[in-house]
């Protein structure tokens, strides 16, 4: 991916791929920001109803093109949180990273300080989806897979759960007469208890079935569930969950 190259200027120029904005003033300060990107995905891997792993995105900002008429002496990231901002001392460093563990459409401010303590702000958007990828194996019982689009910083929602569940009846080794079909029946519920979508798939011995579905309701917490309805075989569950955001943002 190629580096973003994200600029706040006082002069009245233009950068070519640059994001810029320019105002009237006596501030001397050209806050040059790159990153390598501004959109990434957090990945959540259970395994039996289990969290085993969270994969967080990890983002850069490089301040190392920042430059005054003044001695500039810190470099920092807002992430407006109500937390301190994160700030890095300009004459030792020029980056700085920041970890991204929930979904959500972030605006986060990226500021430079001079030795007069005059500071130049910049506004960066950011996007973070989420996908959890779910396994479960030799089961009756399939757990529900909780799916939670509500952004916990209180932005923008989501614009769709995109949903990829399989269903796999294994073949049995020691008898592969013995292997019989499953029956299963996939709901998408609500936290009012309402299902959103529902579909029914039948598994043949040492066969799968797919159930790839999207889904635009991302104001409440929902469930995806698994029902067993008949059969007599064990099943193995693999499904990845994506919660997606529009791209157009800022």
């Amino acid at each position: 991916m190629e580096p973003v190259l994200l600029a706040f200027m006082l002069l009245s120029i233009t950068l070519a791929g640059c994001l810029s904005d320019f105002e009237n003033g006596d501030e001397e300060i050209v806050l040059i920001v790159n990153t390598g990107q501004t959109n990434g995905t957090v990945v959540q891997s259970f395994t039996d109803g289990e969290l085993v792993s969270t994969n967080n995105v990890t983002m850069i900002f490089d301040f190392s093109e920042t430059y005054s008429d003044r001695e500039l002496m810190s470099f920092g990231i807002d992430l407006l949180d109500g937390a301190a901002p994160t700030v890095v001392d300009a004459k030792t460093d020029s980056t700085i990273s920041i970890d991204f563990s929930n979904h959500g459409m972030y605006e986060i401010i990226a500021f430079a300080t001079d030795e007069r303590n005059q500071t130049q702000n910049m506004p960066i958007y950011i996007i973070i989806e989420m996908r959890i990828d779910w396994m479960e194996y030799s089961t009756y019982e399939p757990q529900p897979m909780t799916i939670n689009p509500i952004p916990t910083n209180g932005g923008t929602s989501p614009s769709s759960i995109i949903i990829d569940s399989r269903v796999e009846n294994p073949e049995l080794i020691e008898d592969v007469s013995s292997g019989r079909e499953v029956e299963i029946t996939w709901s998408l519920v609500d936290s009012a208890e309402d299902a959103c979508q529902t579909r029914s798939g039948l598994v043949h011995d040492g066969e799968s079935v797919v159930w790839e579905t999207i889904h635009f309701n991302t104001f409440l917490v929902h469930e995806l569930r698994i029902n067993y309805d008949s059969g007599q075989d064990y099943i193995n569950v693999n499904q990845s969950v994506l919660i997606e955001y529009d791209d157009e943002i800022g």
